[in-house]
């Protein structure tokens, strides 16, 4: 299994997944060069991370490559406890970050796709901040009493927390947000979480071309 992944990028998440569920897998660091390299297109014609091989399935899009991964070790229970209920709650929060929280972010990241002018571009990013902290506010209020987001360890968390440092580094505020510093804090201790930091960089969260 290789999982191609790029520093900052959202394959955190699944890096961090692999490292929950003990999967052997060869990690393959990427940069903005190599994603736009005939040989990586012609695997992945997105030019997109992450991106996962497993024998004969390529597969794109996180929300995929989380479900397969958690579906490929049941055991960890990253989906919930096996019922109905319990997945849908995982996928109602997973949904939210990657199709809400996480677009949220590209006039921030990448103004560039949305203007002409570069110099609007502090305008344009002010409101989507403001957008990214009314999600926040809803992420926060979701962990209050608990301390995963569907109440226990899921795939919610690791991109959650991707998100939240991807808000710390583009300065949205979150100083009253004490549900959510505290998931960040107690994530970052988790030694798997650790674990793929120190895969991922060794020189702090790189936020070029993330989302």
């Amino acid at each position: 299994m290789k999982l191609y992944y790029m520093p900052g990028a959202c394959s955190l998440a699944d890096l961090i997944v692999l490292q929950w569920i003990g999967a052997d897998h060869e990690p393959v660091r990427m940069n903005l060069e190599s994603l736009r390299s005939p040989e990586y297109l012609a695997l992945n014609g997105s030019g997109t991370v992450p991106f996962l091989v497993h024998d004969d399935l390529s597969l794109t899009e996180n929300v995929a490559i989380l479900g397969y991964l958690a579906d490929l070790h049941p055991e960890a229970r990253l989906l919930g406890d096996g019922s109905p209920r319990a997945r849908a709650e995982v996928m109602r929060w997973l949904g939210f970050l990657n199709s809400d929280v996480h677009k949220a972010f590209s006039p921030i990241f990448h103004p560039q796709r949305f203007l002409t002018d570069s110099s609007l571009a502090p305008a344009l990013a002010e409101p989507a901040r403001e957008l990214v902290r009314g999600y926040l506010t809803r992420l926060d209020e979701g962990l209050e009493g608990r301390e995963w987001l569907t109440g226990e360890r899921s795939l919610a968390d690791p991109y959650l927390f991707v998100l939240s440092r991807w808000s710390e580094a583009k300065r949205i505020d979150m100083d009253d947000l004490d549900n959510l510093a505290r998931f960040t804090r107690m994530m970052s201790t988790d030694p798997g979480v650790r674990a793929a930091l120190a895969l991922e960089s060794t020189s702090g969260v790189s936020l070029e071309g993330a989302p």
